[in-house]
């Protein structure tokens, strides 16, 4: 049992079953539902929150876990800022994404206590002070913890070459079998790579009217836009897509061909954006201390093995993350999230370049 163990009086509120039925449901709201309230509230991304690890969890420290499953940072975002964090108490989110969080007062420093397991660690995830945004002055709001590169997904049997280019969701070959991820901040970086501006985080004011009229063209030749990994792998298989843009990187792969699917992976020369997610404590959180003690256990060796294992993350544990050299973007703060949520809503919806653009 970790040091952060709670005693054996720790009420045990709300069963990690009932938490997985409720689990896309606000956790208080679920807990209503059978009129008690969780010890632990988690606020994170598919797969993140493996069942036995939240099992094992809840055996160790005589509690009970509601998790919540969010799949884009927009609707993460509107989740903590609804009451401004006091619906969960930890969260997993990117590093790109944690500087709004703390600017806004809704995640705390995290107890270094939570970070005993970090010499164990691959070496080029021990510097927390080295990886931007985890680190403000000497204290530490975000703890690395899975990793991923946004490559492309194709079928070997429609594509049996890898493509070369992110451009080739732009293809009008495959008009029809092009998937896509349902998110403002990343197609707009997509759109930018295209245009071949110096960075996908950083739209000049001359990029927004060509970058719009790309994504409107992307729109016309996908099939559709996902939120989830098994969302994203129904239509791939039900709609016989020929290529995806793989928002998750290798854990779609993974159940791609879990499910039996004949799909290649291939990174595109203008370079993956990348992403680096991390646990950040809520500053409305009501037991820091159980907190720190389930960021240390999802730290563990049972956790990077899970994350590996069965669904294909790479843990700060069992692999060394790349750098820039290597052909990725890490995800950076764009130039302005709510602007590119905002005109991607449009784009969705189906409004004309010109309404897109409307102040």
């Amino acid at each position: 049992m970790s040091s952060f163990a709670p005693g054996p009086t720790r009420r045990c509120m709300l069963s990690s079953a009932a938490a997985a039925v409720l689990g896309t449901s606000w956790p208080d709201r679920a807990a209503a539902a059978l009129g008690r309230v969780a010890d632990l509230r988690i606020l994170a991304w598919p797969g993140y929150t493996d069942s036995g690890l939240v099992q094992d969890f809840e055996r160790r420290h005589g509690c009970r876990v509601a998790v919540s499953i969010v799949a884009s940072d927009e609707v993460l975002w509107q989740r903590m800022q609804a009451r401004q964090g006091g619906d969960f108490d930890v969260l997993a989110l990117n590093t790109a994404e944690l500087q709004r969080y703390i600017q806004a007062d809704l995640v705390q420093a995290v107890p270094r206590a939570a970070l005993r397991s970090q010499p164990e660690w691959q070496p080029r995830l021990r510097d927390l002070s080295a990886i931007g945004g985890l680190v403000r002055g000497v204290q530490v709001f975000g703890v690395p913890y899975v990793f991923a590169d946004m490559g492309l997904i194709h079928d070997l049997r429609q594509m049996p070459q890898p493509p070369q280019s992110i451009r080739a969701l732009w293809d009008p070959r495959w008009r029809g079998r092009v998937l896509a991820y349902d998110s403002g901040t990343h197609n707009f970086s997509l759109t930018a790579q295209v245009l071949g501006a110096p960075s996908p985080f950083r739209l000049r004011a001359t990029d927004w009217v060509p970058a719009v009229e790309q994504l409107v063209a992307l729109r016309r030749n996908a099939m559709g836009f996902y939120a989830q990994p098994e969302e994203s792998v129904d239509w791939f298989m039900r709609r016989k897509a020929a290529l995806m843009f793989a928002n998750y990187g290798t854990q779609q792969l993974q159940l791609l061909r879990a499910a039996g699917a004949e799909v290649g992976y291939a990174l595109p020369r203008e370079g993956a954006l990348a992403w680096l997610d991390c646990w950040a404590i809520s500053r409305q959180a009501r037991d820091t201390q159980l907190a720190a003690a389930w960021i240390d256990h999802m730290l563990g060796t049972a956790s990077a093995a899970a994350m590996e294992q069965r669904h294909g993350l790479s843990h700060v544990r069992t692999k060394a993350a790349p750098d820039g050299a290597q052909g990725l973007w890490w995800l950076e703060p764009p130039e302005d999230t709510a602007r590119r949520n905002r005109l991607w809503r449009r784009i969705l919806a189906g409004d004309r370049v010109s309404r897109v653009l409307l102040p």
